[in-house]
C-alpha cells in the first residue's frame, strides 16, 4: 500500500480499473452500460489540501479538455459522442465521454481525472495496476509511450464478449483511462491506441497550462 492511502482511497482506486464503461450484445455490438468509466478519488494525504483544491477546479469545465469524435475518426470509423458526464467520480475534478462508431461495433470510453498534483495522480496509477485483469483478462501490462506512467493492456473483456485495450497514464495532475472495446478477432491496433493517447495527452498539456 502506498503511503498516506486510507481505506477508502484504496477502495475507490479499484474502480479505475474494474468499472465496465462499455456493454456488448450479440446483435448489436458495443452499446454504452449507462456510464463512462469511474476513477479514484484523491489519495493525497493531506485532505486540507484536496478540499480547496477540489471546490477550486469544480468550477473549470474540463470537459473541454476531451477528445472530439473528430479526433477518432478515420477512413474506416466515423465516431461520434455516445455520452458524457461534465465531472469526474464522487464529485472529483474531470470529465468523461463514450464513443461510438457509426456501426456500434467499436466504443471507446475517455476519462480524465484531476489531482491536486502530478505525485498524487502518479500513485493513484500505479496503485490500481494489480487489478487491471478485472477489465481485460489475459492480458499483462506493459509500458506505453504516452504521457507519464503510460500503461496498456491488451485482452479480452472478463465475460470473453469483447476485444479490450485499456490505457492509462497521467499529465501532470491528469489521470487518463482510454478504453477501446471492439468485437473478438477485431482487436484496436497499438498504433491507434497510442495516436489516440498522444491526442489526449497534448490536448491536457495545452489547456491544463
Amino acid at each position: 500500500m502506498l503511503n498516506g492511502m486510507n481505506t477508502r482511497s484504496v477502495a475507490v482506486i479499484a474502480a479505475l480499473i474494474c468499472a465496465a464503461a462499455i456493454g456488448c450484445d450479440a446483435t448489436s455490438g458495443p452499446t454504452p452500460a449507462g456510464t463512462v468509466p469511474s476513477l479514484p478519488g484523491s489519495t493525497t494525504s493531506s485532505p486540507s489540501a484536496t478540499a480547496t483544491t477540489s471546490q477550486t477546479d469544480k468550477q473549470v469545465d474540463f470537459s473541454r479538455l476531451l477528445l472530439q469524435p473528430a479526433d477518432l475518426s478515420d477512413a474506416e470509423d466515423t465516431f461520434t459522442e455516445q455520452s458524457s458526464t461534465p465531472s469526474g467520480p464522487d464529485g472529483m475534478p474531470g470529465a468523461s465521454a463514450l464513443f461510438v462508431n457509426q456501426d456500434d461495433t467499436r466504443a471507446i470510453s475517455d476519462t480524465i481525472v484531476i489531482y491536486p498534483d502530478a505525485d498524487t495522480a502518479a500513485n493513484t496509477l500505479k496503485a490500481a495496476l494489480p487489478t487491471i485483469d478485472s477489465t481485460v483478462t489475459g492480458a499483462t501490462t506493459r509500458p506505453a509511450p504516452v504521457g507519464s506512467n503510460g500503461t496498456m493492456a491488451v485482452g479480452m473483456s472478463p465475460d470473453g464478449s469483447k476485444a479490450t485495450t485499456l490505457l492509462l497514464f497521467t499529465e501532470g495532475p491528469a489521470l487518463v483511462r482510454l478504453e477501446f472495446q471492439s468485437a473478438p478477432g477485431d482487436v484496436t491496433t497499438d498504433q491507434f491506441v497510442l495516436n489516440v493517447g498522444k491526442m489526449q495527452q497534448i490536448a491536457l498539456r495545452t489547456g491544463l497550462n
